[in-house]
């Protein structure tokens, strides 16, 4: 079936992009940097936090950079935003992998179901052959295991790239709140 055929093209595809963010965005993290940020506004130098956190690949230091760029508006909501968008970069696509788990078993029962449905034709037809009802019972037994295994290549990192969303949602909390904390702190 050429709907199973497209869920594991894009599997494959969102799988490897999803892999290749995950690897370059790990080699931005620069936990050196953001403890001289934290540093420096503990200090309550945030023009020198500022300029330390410019230009950062690192997505945490992005959000703060965010704030520190409205510390004097809003602070608490610069960070939100500045969170929001890297949670929205680092989920990109979880939602198809989360269809694509669901969707690929039931396009495999669905090939059962039709498979199936050409092999009882073929018994009802007045010339029964063999061969057309094995061809059917192996078109169901191949649509299945290929929607099960989409599912299951699916799943594995669809869980892993949770994993790794939410772990940068508690930094980007974290950190959030240490820089509200330090930037407010009585003088």
């Amino acid at each position: 079936m050429y709907p199973i055929l497209l869920c594991a093209l894009v599997a494959v595809a969102v799988v490897g992009e999803r892999s290749f963010w995950w690897m370059r965005e790990a080699s931005r993290r620069d936990p050196q940097k953001l403890e001289e940020i934290l540093a420096a506004l503990e200090n309550g130098d945030v023009p020198a936090a500022t300029k330390i956190a410019e230009g950062s690949l690192d997505p945490v230091i992005r959000m703060i950079y965010h704030g520190l760029n409205h510390v004097h508006t809003s602070l608490q909501g610069a960070l939100e935003l500045g969170a929001g968008i890297e949670l929205e970069r680092a989920g990109r696509f979880l939602t198809v992998m989360d269809t694509l788990v669901t969707l690929s078993p039931l396009l495999g029962l669905l090939g059962t179901v039709t498979g199936l449905m050409h092999a009882f034709l073929s018994v009802g037809s007045a010339e029964l052959s063999v061969q057309a009802v094995t061809g059917g019972i192996g078109e169901a037994l191949i649509a299945t295991a290929c929607g099960l295994g989409i599912a299951i290549f699916s799943l594995v990192p669809f869980n892993y790239f949770n994993g790794r969303v939410a772990r940068l949602q508690f930094d980007l909390e974290a950190a959030a709140t240490n820089v509200e904390l330090m930037v407010h702190q009585p003088k």
